[in-house]
């Protein structure tokens, strides 16, 4: 059984910054990738970044240069500093991790719950 849980929303001012943080736990052999995407009432849930175990990052267009993903593969954890917050950056952020529970098994895509963030004044 694996467990991904975020952290780390909130309300913030335009300009402002946020770390979000997403922790896997239970039974992990290795993960593969990490990555986040936010999704808005009535929209599809998009990619924002992601990053591989060798370090490997992608960025969604809106976001580079105010985001960066960062991984911490001995504790099966993804972090995503947001600086630079603008109102449109507003959704409910997902963690999506891919991993495998068993030496050389398939992987495995698992999500989190979701945590918000909202960016008004």
């Amino acid at each position: 059984q694996v467990q991904v849980v975020e952290s780390g929303g909130g309300l913030v001012q335009p300009g402002g910054s946020l770390r979000l943080t997403c922790a896997a736990s239970g039974t992990i052999s290795s993960i593969n990738r990490m990555a986040w995407y936010r999704q808005v009432p009535e929209k599809e849930r998009e990619l924002v970044a992601s990053i591989t175990s060798a370090g490997t990052t992608t960025y969604h267009d809106s976001v580079k240069g105010r985001f960066t993903i960062s991984g911490d593969n001995a504790k099966n954890t993804v972090y995503l500093q947001m600086n630079s917050l603008k109102p449109e950056d507003t959704a409910v952020y997902y963690c999506r991790q891919f991993l495998t529970t068993v030496v050389g098994g398939p992987t495995f895509s698992y999500w989190g719950q979701g945590t918000q963030v909202t960016v008004s004044s």
